[in-house]
């Protein structure tokens, strides 16, 4: 009953984080604060966000190695439980795959509208079910592949109805909208990629969640450190908005930006937190169960989002959206096996099974 219970509190962790690192940087993008040039002007700094949040996941490692001197002589603790002497190298893939995989996403936002990441983000929970057949050899059941479906056109739906209804002062062109869309796709398979292998190694070397996350960490804090002084440098092309220096990224408008606006500041630190705590939570969910399962848990972060922005008016309530969450739910409810009767997707023989028989709504 107590593993139940932790694991329960992984699920509430996972979605409450993940919730709010997105609510945080959405908060943080709206803010207008004084730049390196004096004037007022809104935060507009993706890489130095992303850096920002890779640099939250290191503090992961810290917290790994604080725990386990902590418990060094009492009994292991299921934070640091697992192979504790691993080559740090095996995790820079996945390192590679998030700080590809957000780097593009924020690349294909500029040529196309935020709705359009809404509706394709829904796709990456198919991406990781075929992978995850492929690489890992799953057998994934037919009611689990016809819950991956709605929650698909639950997304779908939802993002339709924006494109529907909501209106843009600034129309974009066919051909940046088709870029976006198509670069924010790539953006989706290369995170279902991450996940997938992330499965793969963490479960294969019981990789302790904590550590992984905090060397993962280590590597895209890195990278993006180096993409943000080159960036720098860089002239930025159109659509990416106006930077003081005229390039890609400005790291050092960004931090004026932030020390300017102490509510800002507060929202950047969220983002910080938030996003080592999802990822802790996100990477224990994998190993523990499967990679689809955390995209299954991460979706419910849309409906959280969309009842925050509600009601703090920074989106309009359309009923149409209803019916699309409606399918969403009906979908994660097929996946998990609460729409039949006695449908089981492990053996109750598995000696891991208490630990294996992971439901969204039945931990």
């Amino acid at each position: 009953m107590a593993f139940r219970q932790y694991q329960l509190l992984r699920a509430i962790l996972l979605v409450g984080t993940v919730s709010l690192n997105t609510l945080c940087t959405n908060w943080a993008n709206q803010m207008m604060s004084k730049a390196s040039d004096g004037a007022e002007r809104l935060f507009n700094h993706p890489f130095l966000q992303a850096a920002a949040m890779f640099g939250g996941e290191t503090l992961c490692l810290l917290a790994f190695k604080v725990v386990n001197v902590l418990s060094r002589n009492s009994e292991e603790n299921v934070l640091t439980k697992g192979n504790r002497n691993l080559n740090p190298i095996i995790l820079l893939p996945a390192a590679v795959f998030d700080l590809l995989s957000t780097a593009i996403m924020y690349i294909g936002l500029t040529f196309t509208y935020p709705r359009s990441l809404l509706i394709f983000r829904g796709s990456a929970v198919l991406f990781v079910g075929v992978l995850s057949t492929v690489f890992l050899k799953k057998h994934i059941l037919l009611k689990e592949w016809l819950g991956m479906a709605n929650i698909t056109i639950g997304f779908v739906i939802v993002g339709v109805t924006d494109v529907i209804f909501a209106s843009s002062k600034h129309q974009k062109g066919q051909n940046s909208l088709l870029t976006g869309d198509i670069l924010i796709i790539i953006s989706l398979v290369i995170s279902a990629c991450q996940m997938v292998y992330e499965e793969k190694i963490i479960s294969d070397l019981d990789i302790p969640p904590l550590q992984a996350v905090g060397w993962e960490g280590i590597f895209g804090f890195s990278m993006t450190s180096l993409l943000l002084f080159v960036f720098y440098w860089v002239p930025t092309p159109p659509h990416f908005g106006y930077r003081p220096n005229g390039t890609i990224e400005d790291a050092i408008d960004g931090l004026v930006q932030i020390g300017n606006n102490q509510l800002l500041l507060c929202t950047v630190l969220g983002s910080v937190i938030s996003v080592a705590l999802s990822t802790f939570a996100g990477i224990s969910i994998t190993k523990k169960v499967s990679a689809t399962h955390r995209m299954v848990l991460d979706s419910i972060r849309t409906i959280v989002i969309w009842i925050v922005s509600v009601l703090v008016k920074w989106q309009e309530f359309y009923w149409l959206h209803i019916v699309g969450f409606a399918v969403l739910i009906l979908g994660m409810c097929n996946y998990n096996g609460l729409l039949t009767c006695n449908d089981r997707t492990y053996d109750d023989d598995d000696e891991d099974d208490e630990d294996e028989d992971f439901s969204i709504l039945n931990i």
